[in-house]
C-alpha cells in the first residue's frame, strides 16, 4: 500500500468528523456523541500516521529512528479502546454502570499504551524500517514484547467487539441491526489482520520468514476493517435521521388532502402564516396540523353528528375496524361540513347549543387517517357527491 491508500481513508474520516463537530459543540455532555467523535478522530489519525511517508517524516522530525512505530501502536490501541467505549455508550444502560465500564476499558488500554512506550524506550531500533518493523524487530529484546503486546490488545478488542455486536444484533431490528452486522464484518477483517501479523511474527520467532503476510497482506485488511467498522457506527445514526426526515415529509404530504379540504372553511381575509421555503419539515408539519385544527373550529357549526354516525355504521358494515371506521366517519362529516360552509358564504348558520368537535387527542395519526379516508374511502366519496348535488 502506498501513501494514498492511507490518506484517502484518513480524509474520509476527517470529513465525517467535520460533520459531527458542530453537534458536539452543542451537545458536549452527550457521552455517545463524544465517543463517536473520539473514534473518528483516532481512526483518521491511525491512517494518517501509519502511511509510510508520514512514518518517514515523523522519524526525521523527532530525530529518533522508528519513533513512528510506538506512536502508531499507541494510536491503534487507543482506537481499539474508543471502539469498546463507543459500544458501551451506544448500547446504554444505567448511567453509572456505563461510566464505570467505560472507565475500566479506558484505564486498561491506557496501561497498555504506557507499557508500549516503556518497552520501546528500553529496546533498541537503530535501523529505520518503514514497512516491515514488526517482523524485522520481532526477536529484538523488549521491542518484540512491544509488538506482541499491541497485537494482543488489538486482538482482544476485536474479539470483544465481534461477540458484543453479534449478540446485540440478534436482539434488535432496523438500521441498528444493519450497523451492528457491518461492524461485525469490519472486525472480521481486523481479526484477519491480527492473524496475518501474528503468523508473520511467530514465524520470525521460530526462525522462519513469512514477512510478506505482515508487509503486504495485513495493511489492506486493516484498512478495510477500519473503514467498514467506522461505517457500521455511522450508518445507523445517519440512516435513522434520514428515515425520520423522510417520514416527516411523508406525514406532510399525507396531510395534504385534509388540509386542502378545510381551507375553504377559513373566513375571508383570514391571515395565513407564511414560512420560508427552507424551513424544516417538522415546522411545516406543525403548521399544516395547526391549519387543519383551525379549519375544524371554523367548520364546527356545520358538523352533523348524525351524518357521522351513519358513515361510521356504513364503514363497519363494509368490514372496517373501529379505528378505521371512526376516521371514515370523521372524514365524511368534514366533507359534508365543507360543502355546507360553501353554501353559506355569509356565515348565516348559527351553531347549535352543543357543538361537535373531532376528537384528535392522539395527535397527527388521527389526522392522517382522516386525510386518507377523505381521499380513498368508498363511503366518503359517494357522500361527497350527494352533498354536492344537494347544494
Amino acid at each position: 500500500m502506498n501513501g494514498e491508500d492511507y490518506y484517502i481513508p484518513a480524509a474520509a474520516m476527517a470529513i465525517s468528523l467535520a460533520f459531527k463537530l458542530p453537534a458536539l459543540r452543542h451537545n458536549w455532555n452527550d457521552p455517545l456523541l463524544r465517543s463517536v467523535v473520539a473514534l473518528l478522530t483516532l481512526a483518521g489519525a491511525v491512517f494518517a500516521f501509519a502511511a509510510p511517508p508520514t512514518i518517514e517524516a515523523v522519524n526525521r522530525w523527532t530525530g529518533i529512528a522508528n519513533f513512528s512505530a510506538p506512536l502508531v501502536y499507541c494510536l491503534i490501541t487507543a482506537f481499539s479502546a474508543s471502539c469498546l467505549v463507543l459500544m458501551v455508550n451506544w448500547r446504554g444502560g444505567p448511567p453509572e454502570q456505563t461510566r464505570r465500564v467505560s472507565r475500566r476499558w479506558i484505564l486498561g488500554y491506557s496501561g497498555v499504551i504506557v507499557a508500549l512506550i516503556v518497552l520501546f524506550a528500553l529496546g533498541e531500533t537503530p535501523v529505520e524500517r518503514l514497512r516491515d518493523f514488526d517482523t524485522y524487530y520481532a526477536n529484538t529484546p523488549y521491542i518484540g514484547h512491544m509488538i506482541a503486546l499491541y497485537l494482543l490488545a488489538h486482538h482482544v478488542a476485536a474479539v470483544v467487539m465481534v461477540v458484543l455486536c453479534w449478540r446485540w444484533s440478534l436482539q434488535v431490528r432496523g438500521w441498528l441491526r444493519v450497523g451492528l452486522v457491518i461492524i461485525v464484518i469490519g472486525y472480521v477483517f481486523n481479526l484477519a489482520y491480527d492473524a496475518t501479523k501474528m503468523t508473520a511474527v511467530v514465524a520470525r520467532w521460530s526462525g522462519h520468514n513469512l514477512d510478506g503476510l505482515s508487509t503486504y497482506a495485513a495493511p489492506p485488511l486493516a484498512s478495510l476493517g477500519a473503514l467498514i467498522s467506522a461505517m457500521g457506527f455511522v450508518v445507523p445514526l445517519v440512516c435513522q435521521r434520514l428515515s425520520d426526515h423522510w417520514q416527516t415529509w411523508a406525514t406532510y404530504r399525507q396531510l395534504g388532502p385534509l388540509w386542502q379540504e378545510v381551507q375553504i372553511s377559513a373566513p375571508a381575509g383570514t391571515p395565513s402564516v407564511q414560512i420560508a421555503w427552507w424551513s424544516a419539515a417538522e415546522l411545516r408539519v406543525i403548521q399544516r396540523e395547526s391549519d387543519i385544527h383551525d379549519g375544524f373550529l371554523h367548520l364546527g357549526p356545520y358538523f352533523d353528528k348524525g351524518l357521522r354516525d351513519g358513515a361510521f355504521e356504513s364503514a363497519v358494515a363494509e368490514g372496517a375496524d373501529a379505528e378505521a371506521a371512526r376516521a371514515v366517519a370523521d372524514a365524511a362529516m368534514v366533507a359534508a361540513a365543507v360543502r355546507a360552509r360553501s353554501a353559506d358564504p355569509d356565515g348565516k348558520i348559527i351553531g347549535e347549543d352543543e357543538e361537535t368537535f373531532l376528537d384528535t387527542a392522539d395527535g397527527p395519526r388521527d389526522l392522517l387517517r382522516i386525510s386518507h379516508a377523505l381521499r380513498h374511502s368508498p363511503v366518503v366519496q359517494p357522500l361527497r357527491r350527494q352533498v354536492s348535488a344537494q347544494r
